[in-house]
């Protein structure tokens, strides 16, 4: 039976930026490969430019994600149907229809349903903080979390099918070491690291001191970096192009490409040897 790799994440480019390359890579090693998708990334900043022939920024990033889709070969695009809320402070946020202001029930009951049709043998998510702390991320992140552990209690949410249970959930992370080096090198060159991203809206420093383990470490091979590559292009009205040829880009010249994650479940016990395979020991 083939198996199958399931992300739950929140936004277009969530799918690639962060972990297309391993999605790349177990797609050409014949595994099936899904993307559950919370919003249509609704509030995302979009140069006038990106907008010719579409009628909302909604339109313009499912278009987006649905061409980085096909680079990465994915067997299927689900959006659950919830708006982009936006970073914190932002008017998205009082959207009745933001993603955070549902409750983390109402999330998980539509993701378990996903889970309970597609029958993944892994769950992929965000860590605790959402990456960088969007508000998107940490809900979904949580939303993942308990529809996983009630995937096969059939009491939850019985209208989303019989229950079913995943043999693994991981939480994507990034490496906070190179982080920290970044961090006190920006400043050199005039980049203020409390300010970073396209609108300025991301503390790397705050970022810092937090850490997760790393459990899995995907190194890309050749073929799967350039799917990444293609990927990220597609998502141009989100700087994806000249993300990896920034600091993303940097860090795979100087590390090598790879890709990080954290075993939630099942749980991690004791002296850990990180391994190179998703599957390993599950």
């Amino acid at each position: 039976m083939t198996k199958k790799i399931m992300a739950v994440l929140a936004h277009p480019d969530d799918e690639t930026f962060g972990m297309g390359g391993t999605l790349a890579l177990y797609k050409r090693r014949g595994y099936e490969t899904y993307y559950i998708c919370a919003t249509r990334g609704e509030a995302g900043s979009v140069d006038a430019e990106y907008m010719n022939g579409y009628q909302s920024v909604g339109e313009l990033r499912t278009a987006e994600l649905m061409n980085a889709a096909k680079e990465l070969d994915l067997n299927e695009v689900v959006f659950l149907g919830y708006r982009d809320s936006g970073m914190p402070g932002m008017d998205a946020n009082k959207n009745p229809e933001a993603q955070i202001n549902h409750s983390v029930d109402e999330v998980a009951g539509r993701i378990v349903k996903q889970i309970r049709a597609i029958q993944p043998d892994v769950v992929i998510t965000f860590d605790p903080i959402g990456g960088y702390k969007h508000p998107d991320h940490i809900h979904v992140h949580k939303a993942t979390v308990m529809a996983f552990e009630n995937a096969d209690n059939d009491d939850f949410h019985p209208e989303a099918g019989k229950g079913f249970q995943p043999r693994a959930l991981y939480f994507q992370i990034f490496p906070r070491g190179f982080l920290r080096t970044m961090t006190r090198l920006m400043p050199l060159f005039g980049k203020d690291p409390t300010k970073w991203g396209k609108n300025g809206d991301i503390n790397l420093v705050e970022l810092t001191e937090v850490s997760f383990p790393t459990h899995v470490r995907i190194r890309l091979d050749a073929a799967a970096a350039e799917i990444k590559n293609r990927a990220s292009r597609q998502h141009a009205s989100q700087g994806g192009a000249q993300m990896r040829r920034g600091l993303q880009g940097f860090s795979a010249r100087l590390f090598g490409e790879r890709e990080d994650f954290m075993r939630a479940y099942p749980p991690v016990e004791g002296a850990f040897k990180r391994k190179s395979d998703l599957f390993d020991g599950i």
